[in-house]
């Protein structure tokens, strides 16, 4: 084995300049880990264990040692993807292209070392009988297809359309993400719900995709309060805009009631970012003197620091006031200081006022609840009369929570279930 050829690529590693975060994962580290113990060959136990710890990282990721590399170029948040979203590649620094550059090339080299040649070096090192097992070589399908280019550095301009169309970092990997601890985290599974799953309550469906769109060309968007019966829907439409949208950079982060005092945190974090964003806080509601009422209440009516236009809050809440009132807390004649009791009660009961457009969801109608089962029935494709179907639906309803889409959903799900099940399995 060669040790300057070792030496080489741990010297392409250390040269990265933007893409240093390329190698901070698990995957990475232990790469640079095995090209250490490789290069000091006199301990062959440790370079085994090496090679077994970046090997269990990649098949754990179920990647190969190209694809994730590509996967970590084209995900990486560093001052060119950043910079690149919004200005054109001819309009950037010179120095940042020429870094870029740099760094792709030094990428490049890392990438042709691939599971084969690092096998066969750890074989010679610890003078094994067998080589190890090999990770394949191989390379999906990837949006900049890195591996068609004989010089990484020349695909810089598909590149940067790629940072432009869909973002980089988190906001590249991730159409959803929630607010936890203080950092945005990508949701790796959200709900995969659509518009099209969703029936019953179109014209509020109109308005928030008209809403959406709005937020999408640049204009000022109204916050949107979505508020009515439990299991209405009103979680599912906001989470299929989302979705329907996400591929025009549209992006959903998710915010706990009990994360509302950092939502003007959130807020200028974003500000600057060129992707949209719905704020989706779901189920809202107040107590007395509570410190997400003032925070929600700054990010919807502004204060010193101008608004984001990036940004849109949607709520939804099973309350029309949002604040609970109980009739102690309402002022009476006697009371010293009503008028400054009145005020004050006012303004929590017309905190929703802030909200641009509300969409109101009412309890379901019996035709309302069999038209959202006959449409979840017609694209789950599943075989059953119209006549069985609606009968089982009102018989399901009456036995568990009442007629909402909710309900629907559930008895649709259970239906299917038992459509695919033979009887005598399914009662076994």
């Amino acid at each position: 084995m060669n040790t300057t050829s070792i030496r080489f690529l741990q010297h392409q590693a250390a040269s990265l300049l933007l893409y240093r975060s390329v190698l901070t994962d698990n995957i990475g580290t232990a790469f640079l880990a095995l090209l250490d113990a490789l290069y000091h060959y006199d301990k062959p136990a440790a370079c085994l264990s090496a090679y077994g710890v970046w090997f269990r990282a990649l098949v754990s990721a179920g990647k190969s040692w190209q694809d994730y590399l590509i996967d970590r170029v084209l995900f990486d948040d560093n001052p060119f993807s950043q910079q690149v979203q919004r200005r054109s590649l001819d309009d950037l620094s010179p120095t940042l292209v020429a870094a870029a550059k740099q760094d792709l090339q030094a990428l490049q080299r890392l990438y042709e070392c691939g599971g084969d040649a690092l096998s066969h070096w750890v074989r010679l090192v610890a003078k094994a009988e067998k080589t190890p097992v090999a990770i394949p070589d191989t390379v999906s399908s990837h949006r900049v297809p890195l591996h068609e280019f004989d010089v990484w550095s020349e695909a810089l301009p598909q590149l940067a359309e790629y940072h432009r169309r869909h973002g980089c970092g988190s906001f590249a990997r991730y159409r959803a993400l929630r607010w936890t601890n203080g950092a945005l985290r990508g949701i790796a599974h959200p709900d995969p719900v659509r518009l099209s799953d969703l029936a019953g309550y179109e014209r509020q469906k109109a308005a928030l995709v008209d809403n959406v769109k709005t937020l999408l060309a640049g204009y000022p968007t109204l916050h949107v309060l979505l508020y009515g019966c439990r299991g209405s829907g009103k979680s599912s439409l906001v989470k299929g805009v989302a979705n329907e949208f996400g591929d025009r950079n549209l992006r959903l982060v998710e915010v706990a009631k009990s994360q509302l005092p950092d939502l003007p945190t959130i807020v200028e974090r974003l500000r600057d970012v060129p992707q949209k964003f719905i704020l989706f806080v779901d189920d809202l509601s107040f107590e007395e003197d509570d410190e997400a009422f003032k925070a929600l209440k700054v990010v919807l009516e502004g204060s010193v620091t101008a608004r984001a236009s990036n940004a849109v809050v949607y709520a939804t809440s099973n309350r029309r006031h949002l604040v609970r009132e109980f009739f102690e807390d309402r002022p009476r004649p006697r009371d010293a200081g009503e008028v400054h009791a009145w005020d004050t009660m006012q303004e929590k009961l017309s905190f929703s006022d802030r909200f641009g457009l509300h969409l109101t969801f009412e309890s379901a109608n019996q035709d309302r609840y069999l038209e959202i089962v006959r449409h979840l029935t017609g694209r789950e494709k599943l075989d059953i009369s119209l006549e069985e179907l609606d009968a089982r639906a009102l018989r399901w309803a009456t036995q568990h929570n009442g007629r909402s889409g909710r309900t629907a959903r559930q008895f649709v799900d259970f239906l299917k279930a038992e459509l695919a099940a033979s009887p005598p399995d399914f009662w076994a």
